[in-house]
């Protein structure tokens, strides 16, 4: 029973593993990697060539005779039934030129994209790639959307979709860094400016090196700088723009458009001025004199000699002689004195040092010696100074089989003082027993208790 299983399997084994003949490898068109040879299955005999050629005569025949449409029909034919042959791709780029020549952009644009898609190594790439971006000027400069052949808006929507069906198809190409330029055109004629600004960044990270790159630069501060004109006090977008706008004259000094973007920069500047005297306005229409006051100073700080300048500084002495000086003047609402000044200084001052991490305390005063009312020199230390005594003996000396004794408890890490070694011939003292009882002459040495 095992064998014969044994054998099918080892009979499949053979035919999968088995090579396959190219033709079986070609499966919806497929090839394998790097392999750039026609096979015997898609590649065009001679006989297609040559009926494609013919097809190609006869439609170009028909097309000097005034017949284009029946032109187009031929071609549309050699593409359908002999797309791989070397007439295909020149019929494809004629009926994109017929449909632009009549008049059909957008239609002429999809036979232009057909091209691009199906043959990016046609002989008339750069040709086809040069007429997409001519229609898509026209769509950018205002051609108009048609409904029922009637013009009735502007498409610049369309625009940037063909500017970006350019970037996508041919991204290397001398005209693609322009074409993305221009999808950030179309996005800010179409109300878009976020997503301009996005386009123009695109323009700098691909294409940092071509010459578009500084007017992309450029444009993303002119961008920024009309949102910041649009009415209202954010002023993150005026710093963006003013950003920007120095972004470029660093990066690109000299460009032609560096002295507009400086000016460009003072006039942001100049309506921040312009702001701030807005703001000064409503408090002293508010009757907020001493705020109103506080922001007129900053118009004539920030901008002097101005215009601003000018109406500011006339405003604060119309209101000094209004309402005072005391009441415009920023500070305490009370005048201190010198002395509860300088003690509320002190506090704070104490305040301020208490508050630090290496705070260790308040100061502590010695009491120095004087004469005649003034500190004299200190000769004698503060109190005495008393040195622990040192260890006598050393341990590795001692008598032999005699030990050093244990550390005291007080001081573990200094050694006691050790008993000088015994003289040469003495014997040692017989240490008692721990239970003996004491002689009557110790008992007699040793006085009683009370």
């Amino acid at each position: 029973m095992r064998k014969p299983a044994f054998l099918l399997t080892l009979s499949i084994s053979a035919l999968v593993l088995a090579p396959l003949p190219a033709s079986a490898l070609d499966i919806f068109g497929w090839k394998p990697f790097g392999s750039d040879e026609k096979t015997a299955s898609t590649a065009p005999s001679s006989t297609e060539e040559g009926t494609a050629a013919e097809e190609l005569r006869r439609g170009e025949a028909l097309e000097i005779n005034g017949n284009v449409g029946d032109a187009v029909k031929v071609y549309r034919g050699i593409v359908k039934t002999n797309g791989l042959t070397a007439a295909a791709p020149k019929a494809q780029a004629r009926i994109g030129r017929i449909l632009e020549r009549q008049g059909s952009y957008k239609d002429a644009f999809a036979a232009y994209s057909d091209y691009t898609a199906k043959y990016p190594r046609g002989g008339e790439f750069d040709v086809v790639i040069k007429a997409q971006f001519e229609i898509a000027k026209l769509y950018l400069g205002g051609q108009k959307k048609k409904l029922l052949g009637v013009p009735i808006s502007t498409d610049y929507e369309k625009a940037k979709d063909m500017f970006e069906e350019i970037v996508k198809r041919a991204p290397f190409h001398k005209l693609a860094p322009l074409a993305q330029f221009n999808v950030g055109q179309a996005l800010e004629k179409a109300g878009k400016p976020s997503e301009a600004l996005g386009a123009y960044q695109e323009v700098i990270t691909r294409y940092p090196g071509d010459a578009i790159a500084d007017d992309a630069q450029y444009q993303m501060g002119y961008v920024q700088f009309h949102e910041a004109q649009d009415g209202s006090y954010d002023q993150s977008a005026k710093l963006k723009a003013r950003e920007s706008f120095e972004d470029f004259v660093n990066r690109y000094p000299t460009s032609e458009k560096v002295a507009q973007a400086r000016q460009n920069i003072q006039a942001l500047s100049g309506g921040d001025v312009k702001g701030t005297l807005e703001v000064a306005l409503f408090y002293d229409k508010t009757k907020n004199y001493k705020a109103a006051a506080v922001y007129y100073n900053e118009v004539i700080r920030n901008a002097p000699g101005s215009t601003e300048s000018g109406l500011a500084r006339k405003r604060i002495d119309e209101l000094k002689s209004l309402v005072g000086v005391d009441a415009l003047r920023s500070g305490p609402e009370r005048a201190q004195s010198g002395d509860t000044a300088l003690a509320r200084r002190r506090a704070q001052a104490l305040v301020d040092v208490a508050s630090r991490p290496d705070f260790n305390g308040p100061p502590i005063s010695y009491p120095y010696p004087t004469l005649n009312g003034r500190p004299s020199m200190r000769t004698t230390p503060l109190g005495p100074i008393i040195e622990p005594a040192l260890p006598t003996g050393d341990p590795l000396q001692s008598a032999p089989g005699s030990q050093p004794a244990a550390p005291s408890g007080s001081e573990p890490l200094i050694p006691p003082t050790l008993p000088p070694p015994p003289a040469e011939g003495a014997k040692p003292a017989d240490a008692p027993k721990p239970d003996s009882v004491p002689s009557d002459a110790d008992k007699t040495q040793t006085p009683k208790s009370k």
